[in-house]
């Protein structure tokens, strides 16, 4: 039976995800070597960890494909989770960019800010820290798999947030993919963050790569020692993750 730290809760649920290794095994891993190939062109400025990471990310020779999870499973598990009780102030309505081409929950009493370089982003009222965040960005890819495996993200994600003089520490909870509209490949990592800005805070983040456009989505939520991440409001987060997808 696995352990569960009791201040960052359970780890994530998600459809096919493989553990972050331990640094033995990781250092007898074969490193991703740079392709000669052009990198992925991002033409807006990023706002967020993960805009960061993608920006920089070398491009890698081949990475291995895992299996995905089907929507139809992902759509059964947000459903049950649905059912349970939801937090005041956290219930979920749907939100659809047409014209950027994707869709996902958000908590109703979260309202839309602009912010540069932000295709849309939602906060919490008189909480901005809690915020849900989507950038899309025209790249040279044609699946999120042509930049590596889920862990391999996650990696290049933590690099980028451990950069900024702001980050105290991070730390890679999980990472997995699923299967998005028309089976499109979805990765969702998830990580704890502490942070000279806002504290201690969980990361939800998704990103998938479709018409060649890469969409990206952060969902930051405190998780500070004194007051914790409940399995509540976590369920409701892991729904909103789940949901993103292109239409």
């Amino acid at each position: 039976m696995p352990l569960v730290c009791p201040r960052c809760g359970p780890p994530l649920a998600l459809a096919r995800r493989h553990r972050r290794r331990p640094h033995w095994a990781r250092a007898l891993a074969p490193r991703c070597e740079a392709s000669p190939s052009h990198p992925p062109v991002l033409t807006r400025r990023a706002v967020s960890a993960a805009t960061l990471l993608l920006a920089a990310l070398p491009f890698p020779a081949s990475s291995p494909q895992l299996p995905v999870a089907s929507a139809s499973e992902a759509a059964a598990a947000a459903e049950a989770q649905g059912e349970s009780g939801v937090p005041e102030g956290l219930e979920l309505e749907r939100y659809t960019d047409q014209e950027q081409g994707f869709t996902l929950l958000k908590p109703a009493s979260w309202p839309k800010v602009e912010k540069a370089g932000a295709t849309a982003l939602f906060q919490q009222e008189g909480k901005g820290s809690n915020n849900i965040g989507v950038v899309v960005n025209p790249v040279r890819l044609n699946s999120l798999t042509e930049f590596g495996t889920p862990q391999f993200v996650a990696d290049r994600l933590l690099q980028a947030e451990k950069k900024k003089e702001s980050t105290k520490s991070a730390e890679v909870i999980s990472a997995g993919e699923r299967s998005g509209h028309g089976g499109m490949t979805v990765y969702e990592i998830e990580y704890a963050l502490d942070s000279t800005r806002g504290g201690m805070k969980r990361i939800f983040s998704a990103a998938f790569v479709a018409s060649r456009k890469l969409y990206l989505l952060n969902i930051a939520y405190s998780d500070a020692q004194e007051k914790p991440l409940d399995s509540q409001t976590r369920t409701v987060l892991e729904q909103v993750l789940h949901s993103f997808d292109s239409v």
